[in-house]
């Protein structure tokens, strides 16, 4: 059957038009500050709305026709890329001299909430290039999330089809409703953003600092205004209200929303969420414990610097305050193996995901039980429903190729110069979207911009495929899906 392209090239036509009205903010704090990028800001917009009125115009069509499994990975891949590639075009033509590829890569960073940087000398940066950075999280956070429960249950991503909700489907009688559900998360995520900056204000961040690490916060992206990114603050009331903030981000928006309709149960009830804030309470209590008894810190500092450190890697925001590399190697294999964890479901987080791990975790329990068992009928459960067997299936392909896709990328970067530590740790927080690396080079206290051009390219690639959910982009590249 012949692809219809013309709803997706409208639907990207939409989404450049919403990215270059979003130019226009960072160009009026330039303009209002006196800097010269106010016109970079100008034309990337002006060339952004030209492509993207020419997309809309081209994709029009009188016809109503259902959006189908086809179209919406073509779509949901597409949009990301083609974004990508002008919210780079403010970085390529700024004052800090990037070349393309830097630029890309800034803005792939941005726009999939990694966090990982090629800039230096972020404290002395143009306040619209700084602001362009935190807005492109902040869409790409509230883009993920639409995405999360709006296209990829439809797709039957990893296992993400437990998440389906009904008034996201392709008939035209629900789309008003899809759009309500829509506009409702979109209201939630501005509500807890505005309530994160008015809390940093509060705790002395000047209103720009407030609304930029407000906006990567609840995005759980990790892009600061400084080098020395959280830590440059040094406040615990700082410190204290982005943790929070960053475990706000990493909560299922659909059960914000249950909260607010009158089920105020919603999330404590709600097995993922409990799941999480379990694992993130161990492994504060266990880093901030080793930070007290064997690095001499007191106890108030050891738990400052032990909850901040873990939730930011483990939700992928991938803020600092210090090199926890200098805590020695009891450190290294936490931070790393945690980087692949992630949020919930339906949040702006990266990674795995935490209902992917309970479905293996049912599945094993399960298997282990009928191994002692062998006559008696055991099934998996997940939020005390049975697991479907296509859930099963589809959640065990998603670890497998995760796994070979990590190992795939690390090797690509070693191949390509890159020293071991920096090889393994760069590929995995590529993946899984996380910021900061391991080692020397791109640990917490470096960034990326020592690394060659091919392994940026390649980095940018590996962001996109974690973000995405894998098959989301991998099916692409399967010669069948273009025959229909």
């Amino acid at each position: 059957m012949k692809l219809n392209l013309r709803p997706i090239y409208f639907i990207i036509g939409l989404l450049l038009m919403t990215l270059a009205l979003g130019m226009l903010i960072p160009m009026s704090v330039d303009l209002a500050q006196g800097n010269s990028d106010w016109q970079v800001f100008m034309m990337s917009s002006g060339v952004t709305i030209f492509v993207a009125l020419a997309l809309i115009f081209a994709g029009r069509s009188q016809e109503k026709t259902p959006f189908s499994i086809r179209q919406g990975f073509i779509m949901a891949t597409f949009s990301w890329v083609v974004m990508t590639i002008f919210a780079a075009l403010p970085f390529a033509f700024s004052e800090l001299d990037m070349s393309y590829t830097d630029a890309f890569f800034e803005a792939m960073s941005g726009i999939t909430t990694t966090g990982s940087t090629v800039i230096t000398g972020l404290d002395y940066a143009p306040p619209g290039l700084l602001l362009w950075r935190a807005l492109l999280q902040w869409l790409g956070g509230i883009g993920i999330i639409v995405m999360a429960v709006a296209i990829m249950p439809m797709l039957h991503v990893g296992g993400m089809q437990l998440f389906k909700v009904e008034a996201f489907e392709t008939t035209d009688k629900a789309l008003p409703k899809a759009a309500q559900i829509s506009a409702s998360i979109s209201a939630i995520y501005v509500g807890l953003t505005l309530i994160w900056a008015l809390a940093l204000w509060l705790a002395d961040m000047t209103p720009f600092e407030a609304i930029t690490h407000a906006m990567t916060t609840i995005a759980t992206g990790g892009f600061s205004t400084s080098d020395g990114s959280v830590g440059h603050f040094d406040s615990g009331a700082v410190d204290g209200i982005i943790t929070l903030g960053m475990i706000a981000g990493s909560l299922p928006f659909m059960l914000y929303l249950r909260c607010l309709r009158g089920n105020f149960t919603a999330l404590l009830r709600d097995t993922q969420v409990q799941w999480f804030l379990a694992i993130i309470i161990m492994l504060i209590m266990l880093t901030s414990g080793f930070l007290w008894v064997q690095k001499g810190l007191d106890p108030i500092q050891a738990l400052r610097f032990g909850s901040f450190n873990v939730v930011s890697i483990i939700t992928g925001t991938g803020f600092a305050t210090t090199d926890y590399q200098l805590w020695g190697h009891f450190a290294w294999p936490i931070f790393f193996f945690i980087m692949f964890i992630g949020g919930c479901s339906g949040s702006t987080t990266c990674g795995i995901k935490i209902f992917r791990f309970q479905v293996l975790y049912a599945a094993a329990h399960t298997q282990i039980r009928r191994l002692l068992e062998p006559h008696g009928v055991f099934i998996p459960y997940y939020n005390r429903r049975p697991i479907p067997e296509e859930v099963l299936t589809s959640v065990l392909s998603f670890f497998f190729i995760f796994g070979v896709c990590f190992a795939l990328l690390a090797m690509a970067l070693g191949m390509m110069g890159l020293d071991y530590v920096t090889a393994i740790s760069s590929a995995a927080t590529a993946i899984a979207n996380v910021g900061p690396a391991l080692g020397d080079i791109t640990g917490p206290s470096g960034n990326f911009q020592t690394l060659p051009d091919s392994a940026k390219w390649l980095m940018a690639f590996g962001m996109l495929l974690g973000r995405l959910e894998l098959f989301t982009v991998l099916v692409l590249f399967v010669p069948t899906f273009w025959r229909g």
